[in-house]
C-alpha cells in the first residue's frame, strides 16, 4: 500500500510504500480520521486521511459508507471531470473506509513534529521525462529553390 503525504505549508507531496505489518494499522480507518505519523516514519507528526483509490483505480468518496464499490450519480468531486453546470453522471466510486483493496491512501499533515521532512528522509526526487519529451522537436525543412 502506498501512502501519499501532502505538506500543506509547501504544497509538495511525498510518497512512501508501507510494508504489510503496518498496513493492518490503517484497515478500518475512514476519510477524515487522524493517524500517527510514526506509521510511515514521521515521528511526532499527525496525518489526516483525505482519500485514496482501490486496486482498479476507482477513487474513494467520503459520502459513501463502507468498503464497497458503487455506481453513484455525481456532479463533482473525485472521479468526475468535464461536466457542465448542473450535469450529473453515473460513476463508479469506492466507500470511505480503508480495506485490503485500497492500494493508495492520500493524507495531509495536520500537525508538524520537531524535525523537518528532509531530516526524516523524505526527499523530493525530480520528475523523469517521458520518452516522447526527451527528443527534440524536428527542425523545419528548408525550402527548395
Amino acid at each position: 500500500m502506498k501512502i501519499v503525504i501532502n505538506d500543506p505549508k509547501t504544497g509538495k507531496s511525498y510518497q512512501k510504500e508501507l510494508d504489510k505489518s503496518k498496513q493492518q494499522l490503517l484497515l478500518g480507518k475512514k476519510i477524515g480520521d487522524s493517524l500517527e505519523g510514526g506509521i510511515v516514519g514521521l515521528e511526532g507528526y499527525a496525518l489526516q486521511i483525505t482519500g485514496g483509490s482501490n486496486k482498479d483505480g476507482f477513487p474513494m468518496k467520503k459520502e459513501i459508507a463502507g468498503q464497497r464499490r458503487v455506481r453513484a450519480y455525481l456532479g463533482s468531486g473525485p472521479g468526475v471531470r468535464g461536466l457542465r453546470k448542473g450535469e450529473k453522471r453515473k460513476k463508479s466510486v469506492v466507500g470511505n473506509t480503508v480495506s485490503l483493496d485500497i492500494v493508495q491512501v492520500n493524507t495531509k499533515i495536520s500537525s508538524f513534529g520537531t524535525k523537518s521532512l528532509e531530516e526524516l528522509g523524505f526527499i523530493l526526487t525530480p520528475k523523469e521525462k517521458k520518452a516522447g519529451e526527451a527528443k527534440e522537436a524536428p527542425k523545419p525543412k528548408a525550402k527548395k529553390k
